[in-house]
């Protein structure tokens, strides 16, 4: 239910940043959308608080901080999207292949969800302040790409402080996306070595002692 809500929740915003003219009927949809996420989001952790132990409560906290960051920064609200996939048979298997397709799947749309939105709320901040470089929503998402990647040309930058403040997310979402995908990739060879390892043994012949008896 609350991936369904964030999906929602990302179109709202889509629509409120993208569609600045919007009627006012529209206008309205979204503010009902965004108003009824946030109070199923805060319900949603009030009740799971009420009913983890007393002395545990302070541990569910810091176990799951993307829900509550969700209850205020609308970001986080969006990236609860990524739960939809857990209704995916293929990735709810056990072996070391179904666990890491799984993680690639979680980290794909996590990191496509993160970008867009950084996008969405810079081209919100930073459209509208003197001496912007970051005018339409293809500057913004060419903005983030670049950032993300470390590439950095500087043709495009925020020079507002919550843009900054945006631009300083991504760069640690962007440490921790590079960070799973170099775990990704270690965890493959890793597999592949013993699996290749495990090949050569049993296509060795006999050892002498083996033969003699």
């Amino acid at each position: 239910m609350l991936a369904i809500l964030g999906l929602l929740f990302l179109v709202a915003y889509s629509l409120w940043v993208l569609v600045p003219g919007a009627p006012v009927w529209l206008l309205l949809l979204i503010a009902i959308v965004v108003i009824t996420s946030w109070f199923a989001f805060a319900f949603d952790m009030i009740a799971r608080i009420a009913l983890t132990d007393r002395g545990r409560r302070l541990n569910f906290l810091v176990t799951h901080p993307i829900d509550v960051l969700a209850l205020f920064m609308p970001l986080f609200r969006a990236l609860r999207v990524a739960g939809l996939l857990k209704h995916i048979p293929m990735l709810a298997g056990r072996s070391g292949s179904a666990v890491r397709g799984s993680v690639i799947a979680y980290a794909l749309v996590y990191a496509t969800v993160f970008i867009y939105v950084i996008a969405l709320a810079m081209l919100q901040a930073e459209r509208n302040a003197p001496g912007a470089t970051i005018t339409t929503f293809g500057d913004a998402l060419w903005w983030a790409l670049v950032t993300i990647t470390t590439v950095g040309y500087g043709d495009t930058y925020p020079v507002t402080g919550v843009g900054r403040f945006l631009a300083v997310l991504l760069m640690g979402g962007g440490i921790v996306i590079i960070g799973t995908v170099s775990a990704i990739v270690v965890s493959y060879i890793t597999e592949r070595i013993t699996s290749q390892r495990s090949t050569d043994d049993e296509a060795q012949p006999p050892s002498a002692t083996s033969s003699a008896a």
